[in-house]
């Protein structure tokens, strides 16, 4: 379930500021990501490696280096998924309300 995956690589407070940091739309360069997170360079590849695996982000060539860009596509996906839960769970607890009041 890729929606398992996004917020697998969502529930780690590191990884969650690096999106919040690209939600803008921005790319950023994996220096400019990672500054003042309290982690190394290499840290923060390890932590990136997760994101793209969960295709929350993607990386793009650019010299030596490489851009982050998010996939707003793979963030829209989780939260249709939480949309679609909490309308069931509205459907239910209407249908508990209706029975209980009859």
């Amino acid at each position: 379930m890729i929606e398992a995956d996004i917020y697998k690589a969502l529930g780690d407070p590191i990884r969650l500021e690096m999106v919040k940091r690209l939600a803008n739309g921005s790319p950023l360069n994996i220096s400019e990501l990672s500054k003042n997170l309290g982690v190394t360079r290499q840290g923060a590849r390890k932590q990136l490696q997760v994101l793209v695996s969960a295709k929350v982000v993607h990386l793009t060539p650019q010299g030596r280096g490489k851009l982050v860009n998010l996939d707003p596509a793979s963030l829209k996906m989780a939260q249709q998924f939480i949309s679609r839960l909490e309308t069931e769970w509205e459907n239910r607890l209407e249908a508990l309300k209706n029975f209980v009041e009859n």
